[in-house]
């Protein structure tokens, strides 16, 4: 009886579990997709170590903060300004757990407020491993045109 009580608990919890569908990125993929949201190539290397200095390129990543709020997703956007928890909001207009998916877009939509207001200066990760520092090469992800 205790088996059936356990099993119903189990599948209970995870049929609860939020599902994401998180995603670890290749710089190539990164530097495509950058490219095809309107970041030019003359600027995708500082945005690819940006999002491997924050994140790892790894979606699902949440950090929670001393200051109490959390960030969320590959470029670590927080919660205290840019958006809200289980509510759209803040200067993004956007969800958090929005940043958590593959889908990389609506990121894209909001690091691009952050960086119009800030620069890349705002990110830490950016500014300790990225700042006069060498970049990622992602010259390769994008290949020579056939004439």
């Amino acid at each position: 009886m205790r088996y059936i009580e356990l099993s119903l608990l189990l599948g209970i919890s995870l049929f609860n579990m939020p599902v994401t569908d998180a995603k670890i990125f290749t710089r190539c993929e990164l530097a495509k997709e950058l490219f095809n949201s309107g970041i030019p190539k003359t600027f995708i290397s500082n945005w690819v170590c940006l999002i491997e200095s924050e994140s790892g390129a790894d979606t699902s990543k949440v950090s929670e903060l001393p200051n109490l709020s959390t960030s969320y997703g590959i470029f670590q956007i927080n919660s205290k300004e840019w958006c809200r928890k289980s509510r759209k909001g803040g200067e993004c207009g956007m969800r958090c757990e929005d940043f958590l998916t593959e889908d990389i877009k609506d990121d894209i939509k909001c690091a691009k407020v952050i960086y119009n207001r800030h620069g890349f200066k705002i990110w830490k990760g950016w500014m300790s491993r990225c700042k006069s520092r060498p970049l990622p090469d992602v010259s390769k992800c994008f290949g020579k045109r056939k004439k």
